[in-house]
């Protein structure tokens, strides 16, 4: 189970850093998880007749030989892009090297004793190596809740467990006679004598895998730090350069609405009298400030000072002719804001 979640924080991390949780999970799935339980399940195993002892040289080589084969087959899985290739090769070759790891194990054993295999079921054993190394890493891959870890660790602690128990089954001891067992000293230690130091070491390296695993962030916490480190830095690149605060103006403004001015000096034209040149809200025929009539009233009289200037608006033209109203029976001018009277 710290093995499969030290991998899923491989796979969340970059660098050096997914290296060192790829190397902390090989020691826990390999060291502390495959060989542990090989080597506890030797300490079970007795002989009627003779003493077991185990040379201490193969015995830790077998420890290193089943965390390499673990970490290289974690390291081409984890590295392999989740590829198909990459997910059996690194089966067949963990597969492999934990066989290797527990029949090496098993000549580690001194004993009074002629030992034979049964072939059949070594291969059989060596199968079943091979398929629980392709799960195991395969749940590398692909497990990363606490309840799924939890399942998974089952279903590998099984698989490793019947592999080496179907190992066991393989062999045959047949004891030497009590002459020939007295006259053959059996060298090696004992088995309580790897307990103290075994238990201490593994003990050690458990509980500070723990720690690291419980104190380093998440898969999620991970993604939330990425996401406020790239906001952070593209705020401090906006204010280091003011381009990026300025928006950028329109090279094309918008064209004005039909009938409203295009500049302070543009005068709408009125469409009722052409010629106009003053504003259309403006010719109710008041006069601009300086401005005169000559012959107002009369039809054709124009207003003078045809140069004036709105404040303003600048010189605006001649003003517009305004015909006086003309009765329609007497054919009488009528000036500008008088009313007629009808009898």
């Amino acid at each position: 189970m710290l093995g499969l979640r030290l991998t899923a924080q491989a796979h969340a991390s970059r660098g050096g850093t997914r290296v060192r949780w790829l190397l902390g999970a090989s020691i826990s799935i390999g060291g502390t998880g495959i060989w542990v339980m090989h080597f506890i399940a030797m300490m079970g195993f007795a002989v009627e007749g003779t003493q077991i002892r185990y040379d201490v040289p193969l015995t830790a080589a077998s420890a290193v030989v089943a965390i390499v084969v673990v970490g290289t087959g974690l390291f081409l899985v984890s590295y392999g892009g989740g590829k198909i290739l990459a997910l059996l090769g690194g089966g067949l070759l963990t597969g492999l090297g934990v066989a290797s790891m527990h029949y090496l194990g098993m000549y580690a054993m001194n004993m009074s004793a002629h030992i034979s295999y049964d072939r059949t079921t070594v291969a059989a054993s060596v199968a079943i190596a091979v398929v629980a190394a392709t799960a195991a890493l395969w749940f590398t891959l692909r497990v990363k809740k606490p309840i799924w870890i939890t399942g998974a660790a089952l279903v590998m602690g099984v698989a490793v467990s019947g592999m080496h128990y179907t190992g066991m089954m393989a062999i045959e001891v047949r004891p030497m006679p009590e002459a020939d067992a007295a006259a053959s000293a059996v060298h090696g230690a004992d088995a309580l004598d790897f307990l103290v130091p075994l238990m201490t070491v593994i003990s050690l390296i458990t509980l500070t895998m723990l720690l690291m695993v419980i104190l380093s962030p998440s898969e999620k916490e991970l993604h939330e730090d990425a996401e406020l480190l790239a906001r952070l830095e593209l705020r401090r690149r906006t204010a280091q350069d003011p381009t990026l605060q300025t928006p950028a103006t329109p090279s094309n403004p918008a064209p004005s609405p039909p009938g409203h001015p295009t500049g302070p000096d543009t005068a709408h034209l009125d469409p009722a009298h052409p010629g106009s040149t003053h504003p259309a809200s403006a010719h109710s025929g008041a006069a601009y400030p300086g401005a005169t009539h000559s012959g107002a009233g009369h039809p054709g009289a124009a207003r003078s000072n045809p140069g004036h200037a709105r404040p303003g608006l600048g010189p605006v033209g001649p003003a517009p002719v305004y015909p006086a109203p003309v009765h329609p029976d007497h054919h009488q001018q009528i000036p500008p804001g008088s009313r007629r009277r009808d009898r």
